[in-house]
């Protein structure tokens, strides 16, 4: 689009970010805000809230209040069920298998990797130390997910 414009439907789009630790989730947060990002973010604290928020159960049920993300930004370390089970059950998921994950983690350690790419991630980031750098790397995301990538049609045809 002109200008870098982006369609009015790309900015309804939501962001997931599944994230345990309170400080990381703030900082992840303002990382967006301060790049301009338009899209709105929700975030859940665990695996459970997750599993919950992408089914539309419980406190999740009104789908226009939490819609089916665009994108999920996923913490691998997480209470109850983990970042790994969660992907393993979403790419199970007919309805759901297609929403990209990208994973922002702390672990640069080979197997880590390997098996977040295994259970489905389509992005494997490790979160940098430095508030600048979480921007810089939050810009890119936004850039890439809610810019240049084209999402996957996503209907929900029935209750999950």
């Amino acid at each position: 689009m002109p200008g870098g414009a982006k369609p009015e439907s790309r900015v309804a789009e939501i962001i997931l970010l599944v994230e345990d630790d309170p400080a990381d989730a703030a900082l992840i947060t303002r990382a967006f805000e301060r790049t301009g990002v338009e899209n709105a973010i929700r975030r859940v604290k665990d695996g459970e809230e997750a599993l919950g928020y992408l089914t539309g159960a419980g406190a999740f049920a009104d789908r226009k209040q939490h819609p089916v993300p665009a994108v999920i930004l996923l913490d691998l370390n997480l209470p109850r069920f983990n970042g790994y089970q969660l992907m393993i059950w979403l790419r199970m998921q007919p309805e759901l298998k297609c929403i990209p994950v990208v994973v922002l983690t702390e672990s640069r350690d080979s197997d880590s990797i390997n098996r977040a790419y295994d259970a489905g991630a389509n992005s494997y980031l490790v979160k940098p130390g430095d508030a600048e750098e979480i921007v810089r790397m939050v810009d890119m995301v936004r850039q890439y997910w809610m810019s240049l990538n084209e999402p996957p049609r996503i209907s929900l045809r029935h209750e999950i």
